[in-house]
């Protein structure tokens, strides 16, 4: 077994102008996971690293960056999942917080819960020290751009992500987002619902997923896929079922990062494109393209 971060920057068509801008984030993303990893840090540590550089970057749709809801304003989701536990914590709607990836991770860490929303989940991370950030400061050019435009999943603002094998073989799922624009207010996605936004189990695997919400909530396709390794699958071929039947199913097109405890790894989409990164030996991989996994050695 040999520890593994999986980024994904989310699942849809990315537009050439943020093609060059994605992709190094993702890079960015599984090398700041892997250098806890290697220093013989926890799954759980590395993935809450990795997303809330993704949520830190204002190319992805999580923290910075998110697209805007009906009214104009950012309202995000985030989940983590320890493997070794089956522990999970997951924060929907809330607002004027920069990484709602650490506030999910507190909730997991400090409560008996494990979904706080709205203003309720603000008021718990005021409670344990959180701050709050100014609104206009999550909001970027881009997703005012995308406000009150029609098709805008298709700009390829998707939800962000990361799973993680450690050196004692724990798995662990963190996945972030702004969620779809113009979403009416207290939309909540698949991202912070245990089994579709992701899930992680040490007797399976880790996923983290991205696509439409809706979509996503329906197959339930993060412990879909978990279900297809327990009966035998590899995560390349688990991944693969999973997404062509929620495209089969519910015309829902996406994508999944995908671990198992021993330290095999996928990077699988159904949407047109969706920037991963994947460290694992010293070695990066990543693409954005179908058939796509380019390599740089020496971390």
């Amino acid at each position: 077994m040999f520890p593994v971060v999986v980024v994904h920057g989310g699942a849809g068509q990315v537009p050439k102008e943020r093609s060059e801008g994605s992709s190094l984030g993702v890079r960015m993303a599984a090398r700041a996971g892997y250098a806890i990893l290697r220093g013989g840090g926890s799954s759980m540590d590395a993935v809450v690293e990795a997303v809330s550089q993704l949520e830190n970057d204002p190319f992805f749709n999580a923290g910075r960056g998110s697209l805007l809801n009906i009214k104009g304003e950012v309202e995000m989701d985030a989940i983590v999942m320890d493997g070794k536990t089956l522990g999970c914590g997951a924060v929907s709607a809330v607002l004027n917080i920069a990484n709602p990836i650490r506030l999910a991770r507190l909730v997991m860490d400090k409560t008996s819960h494990v979904c706080l929303t709205a203003e309720g989940a603000n008021r718990f991370a005021r409670s344990v020290g959180v701050p709050e950030v100014p609104p206009e400061s999550l909001v970027t050019e881009y997703s005012r751009m995308c406000w009150n435009k029609e098709q805008e999943e298709k700009k390829g603002m998707g939800t962000v992500g990361a799973v993680a094998v450690d050196r004692q073989g724990n798995v662990a799922c963190a996945t972030s987002t702004g969620g779809v624009a113009n979403k009416m207010e207290g939309r909540v996605g698949d991202t912070a619902c245990i089994g579709s936004g992701g899930y992680a189990d040490n007797q399976v695997g880790a996923v983290s997923s991205t696509g439409y919400g809706e979509a996503i909530m329906k197959v339930n396709l993060a412990r879909l896929i978990l279900f297809h390794m327990e009966q035998g699958q590899s995560v390349e071929a688990a991944s693969g079922l999973g997404l062509a039947y929620m495209e089969s199913r519910v015309g829902g097109l996406g994508g999944v990062v995908t671990v198992d405890p021993q330290g095999h790894w996928a990077a699988r989409f159904s949407s047109l494109q969706m920037a991963w990164a994947a460290a694992q030996k010293d070695t990066l991989h990543y693409g954005m393209q179908t058939g796509e996994d380019f390599t740089h050695i020496d971390l």
